[in-house]
């Protein structure tokens, strides 16, 4: 194998869909041979977060940490999350702060509001419900000015959202929902990853507790909601009429779509498909929402 042919095996997986177990053999073993021959950070981190968004944590701190040492400062992001969430089975606040406040002074807004949760939690550092707000309500001013739907304005607005719930403003609170969701969905359309899905699910639940839900107007998204508890819904298409339900199984509902059960919400939406593409992908072409009675 040459560096060229490497190369033109990857970006040849970058836009397979539905990869086989050859395909993604060939891609592993042509992204090994990439980091060995040139041994740069960024097909580490690469190789890392392919490995990560399948929730093989041991191989995507192995190469995260290969890009943290040769200086890469988004794989010390990475590694953050990893510690952080205990994602190898152990969790160590004290390197997660580390990571992130080293990222933080360097003016990283992903880091700062990392940062901030540690704060508000009390991990590693004592707990600081005012040094929590404060370092939100200044990221709020940073944020509110990017555009890419890939910078953590979701997460701030989210975050800030909470604070004014709890300041009796539940107007703002809801408005700051509104936006991030606007902005979370356009980030979902093209990378449905698993931790933007969490934030979504956290956010509708957040949302209509502090507003009424209306079963007469509702979106794609809105589903994180009805599917908590038992439903039949219908939608369409390109004219076809596709019908959900949820069904309660113990404490939580089951979800039929089509001709296949899915285990909860959270499945529904990481693996429901349409034609085989994913429902995260389709999303904008859907419509005519409706709660069947």
């Amino acid at each position: 194998m040459t560096v060229k042919e490497a190369r033109a095996i990857v970006n040849s997986f970058d836009e397979n869909k539905n990869p086989s177990e050859d395909e993604v053999f060939l891609f592993t073993e042509a992204m090994g041979y990439l980091i060995e021959e040139e041994k740069k950070p960024q097909d580490m981190l690469y190789l890392g977060g392919y490995y990560y968004e399948l929730r093989r944590f041991d191989l995507a701190l192995k190469y995260y940490e290969m890009a943290a040492a040769l200086g890469d400062d988004a794989a010390l992001e990475c590694l953050g999350y990893i510690w952080y969430y205990g994602r190898t089975g152990e969790r160590d606040y004290r390197k997660a702060y580390d990571y992130f406040s080293k990222l933080m002074d360097k003016g990283n807004l992903t880091a700062t509001y990392k940062v901030a949760d540690m704060y508000k939690n009390g991990y590693y550092v004592a707990k600081d419900p005012a040094r929590y707000a404060s370092i939100i309500e200044e990221l709020y001013g940073k944020v509110k000015e990017c555009r890419s739907v890939f910078d953590p304005i979701p997460e701030v607005y989210t975050r800030l959202a909470g604070i004014r719930r709890e300041q009796g403003r539940g107007v703002d609170a809801i408005n700051l929902y509104l936006s991030a969701k606007q902005c979370l969905a356009q980030r979902i359309g093209i990378n449905a990853f698993f931790g933007n899905l969490n934030i979504m699910k956290w956010l509708i639940d957040d949302l209509y507790k502090l507003l009424s839900f209306d079963e007469e107007d509702f979106d794609f998204f809105d589903l994180f909601y009805l599917l908590k508890t038992p439903h039949r819904i219908c939608f369409r298409y390109k004219g076809r009429k596709l019908t959900l339900e949820s069904v309660m199984e113990g404490e939580e509902c089951t979800v039929k779509f089509g001709n296949r059960w899915f285990r909860d919400r959270d499945e529904f939406f990481r693996e429901a498909s349409v034609s085989g593409t994913k429902v995260t992908a389709l999303y904008r072409d859907f419509y005519g929402f409706e709660v069947i009675a």
